[in-house]
């Protein structure tokens, strides 16, 4: 495949994987059309066409007639918004000339499948079903697939684990954890999945393949937060809790939005592992990620 003569639909272009991958794809030589479904982050199209922005509305999903010939080849795509949404680009996708789809879903697909909260599982059900008919879509339209399970994602600020752990320190100076805190962690930065999603397109022995997407360090629950109070520049205080108080805590901490989406669940897995072994991507995607830590760019703005 040229890659210089190449057009890559990405939807899900605003995440924050998806600002590092559109630079990377130009970088490769694609040409890049960029979907969102948000209209205020349609940007400007650059005066080279190199990436070109669209708007995914309802209309334009469903009334795939309108799609103009000139349109109608953008053969390879990547999918960064969840993998639950995937299906109903279906469509979209055979309308394109798609011919080979890279999809970014979740290892929470495996490690929430035996979570006490039933929000979780159901989260996890919802990921493997979607898993599922993407890849049996995919097999019976002849069209090339690689599905990426990432472990947590942190960059730009932006993420929803990683992020609010620095907004919660910069604000109160102290993280509550339960028991010892050692449950193993990987976490991949935002970079790293990008890179994967580029050299998941470009390599042959990717087609039809699953990968586990993980990050270059495994560290404790622990050493994770301890990295996160040096790089908001705070000495590290941990306040080792009971579980009971931390059930307080978290129906408090709720009420404030950065912390909305926070569960028993989250705290009991502090001393789980969830840790998944990335060598079948090292070996065919040449996927070397960074090993964990915080730029000044990946902190939260405000808190």
């Amino acid at each position: 495949m040229a890659a210089s003569k190449e057009c890559v639909g990405v939807i899900g272009a605003t995440s924050i994987v998806g600002e590092f991958l559109l630079p990377l794809l130009v970088k490769e030589g694609y040409r890049v059309v960029a979907f969102s479904r948000q209209e205020q982050c349609i940007r400007p199209t650059l005066d080279d066409d190199s990436i070109i922005w669209k708007r995914l509305t309802k209309s334009s999903i469903s009334d795939i007639n309108n799609i103009s010939p000139a349109e109608n080849k953008i053969a390879y795509w990547i999918h960064l918004a969840p993998i639950w949404v995937l299906p109903e680009y279906f469509s979209l996708f055979l309308a394109y000339g798609a011919r080979h789809i890279v999809a970014v879903s979740s290892t929470s697909k495996l490690t929430k499948k035996t979570s006490l909260d039933p929000i979780e599982i159901k989260l996890a059900e919802k990921l493997e079903v979607n898993e599922e008919r993407f890849v049996e879509w995919a097999e019976r339209e002849k069209i090339n697939y690689t599905l990426l399970s990432s472990t947590m994602i942190y960059g730009l600020g932006r993420d929803g684990n990683i992020s609010v752990i620095a907004s919660f320190i910069r604000r109160f100076s102290f993280f509550c954890v339960f028991g010892a805190a050692r449950g193993l962690r990987q976490p991949l930065h935002a970079k790293d999945m990008a890179f994967a999603c580029v050299a998941a397109l470009k390599t042959s022995a990717a087609q039809n393949r699953f990968y586990h997407i993980s990050g270059g360090e495994v560290l404790t629950y622990r050493e994770m937060v301890c990295r996160i109070f040096s790089s908001v520049g705070k000495t590290p205080r941990l306040v080792r809790i009971p579980l009971w108080f931390f059930r307080c805590a978290i129906f408090i901490l709720r009420v404030f939005p950065p912390f909305r989406h926070w569960s028993y669940a989250m705290v009991e897995r502090m001393n789980q592992d969830l840790v998944f072994d990335h060598a079948e991507a090292s070996r065919d995607l040449d996927f070397s990620p960074r090993k964990f830590y915080l730029e000044k760019d990946d902190l939260p703005k405000n808190n």
